[in-house]
């Protein structure tokens, strides 16, 4: 099978920048008490409805969000595509495992999962694809299960060439919450709340609105 585009460039666009890009944002989460609050919401969501389940963070970076939530008490491990993130996310986490992977076919059975965390990841996903993810979102989820999908707000996709001094072919989608939401929904997700906030002052990343969007999955009919 012929491996889509997106996933290519993605994969040796972070292998580059790796290094940088987690000097970079290291502090992220120090900077922002919002996201740490969603998170730390979203924890208490998955540990209330499954006090023993495991979690999966998918595009998992530098490893900082899964390591910051296995710190909120979650059983939780990593994935990313790109081999140089992942090295640094285990040299940096050692108590958390990190993975190759990507998220449009994982390696989980079907309904194995309590949560997963798409932590600023489906904006290199182009939108004819978000569907399949979201629909393997859904897939590896427990009934129940909980998803938390964070991504700039905007309609544009900023494309990098160069980053951090390296040639990348990187392009971040913008997305609205409501087109989101409505791709979950076909999913089989219920929306169980949606924060757009300003952008962080200190934040390294773009100034514009960042949005976070916690989903649990739909119960069945015979459920």
């Amino acid at each position: 099978m012929i491996e889509p585009a997106h996933l290519g460039h993605t994969r040796d666009g972070y292998d580059a920048i790796a290094r940088s890009y987690a000097e970079t944002f290291r502090s992220e989460l120090d900077d922002s008490p919002l996201d740490r609050a969603v998170l730390a919401g979203f924890a208490e969501i998955v540990a209330d409805r499954h006090p023993d389940g495991r979690l999966l963070e998918v595009g998992s970076g530098p490893g900082h969000v899964a390591a910051h939530l296995r710190e909120l008490g979650l059983a939780i491990r990593g994935i990313d595509l790109s081999a140089a993130m992942v090295d640094l996310a285990r040299r940096e986490h050692p108590d958390v495992a990190f993975d190759v992977g990507d998220m449009g076919a994982l390696d989980a059975p079907g309904g194995s999962l309590a949560g997963l965390v798409a932590w600023y990841s489906i904006i290199h996903v182009p939108p004819a694809h978000l569907p399949a993810v979201f629909a393997e979102f859904h897939r590896v989820l427990d009934e129940g299960g909980h998803l938390l999908v964070a991504f700039q707000v905007g309609d544009d996709v900023l494309h990098f060439d160069e980053a951090f001094g390296h040639r990348v072919s990187l392009d971040f989608r913008r997305l609205r919450p409501d087109a989101v939401a409505a791709l979950l929904d076909e999913a089989g997700f219920d929306l169980v709340a949606t924060l757009v906030r300003a952008p962080a002052p200190a934040s390294a990343a773009t100034k514009i609105p960042q949005a976070s969007l916690i989903a649990c999955k739909r119960p069945t009919a015979a459920g």
